[in-house]
């Protein structure tokens, strides 16, 4: 089967080819990815999600196992993550109090809106 042809690499004035997914060759990917890692992303994932938020999430969530969203409005569905109600990044914390669990659909909405759920 024949292979696609190599496209030019996606950084700006790089004169290489790439047939990578990503469309950088392999001297700008690494140097990409760790733009997208501290400024798009802006945070380690590995630093704020640790194991200890692992403990805190999954004790949250056997003892919250309904979507509080949906359960105030008279649904019932299975909650699949645990949200924080005032974000870390804004000087929130992992206490019970700042937690809510929420099903999928949820959380995107929250999210998707810009706005927080109480």
């Amino acid at each position: 089967m024949p292979m696609k042809p190599k496209r030019p690499c996606r950084y700006s004035g790089c004169p290489k080819l790439t047939d990578h997914k990503s469309g950088y060759c392999e001297a700008h990917r690494k140097m990409m990815q760790r733009h997208y890692e501290h400024f798009a992303r802006g945070y380690d994932n590995h630093k704020r999600y640790d194991e200890a938020w692992r403990r805190i999430r999954n004790r949250y969530i056997s003892s919250h196992p309904l979507c509080e969203i949906c359960q105030s409005q008279g649904r019932f569905a299975e909650a699949k993550l645990v949200h924080h109600i005032k974000p870390l990044a804004e000087g929130g914390t992992n206490d019970e109090s700042n937690l809510q669990s929420l099903c999928v659909s949820c959380h995107e909405r929250i999210h998707k809106r810009g706005s927080r759920a109480d």
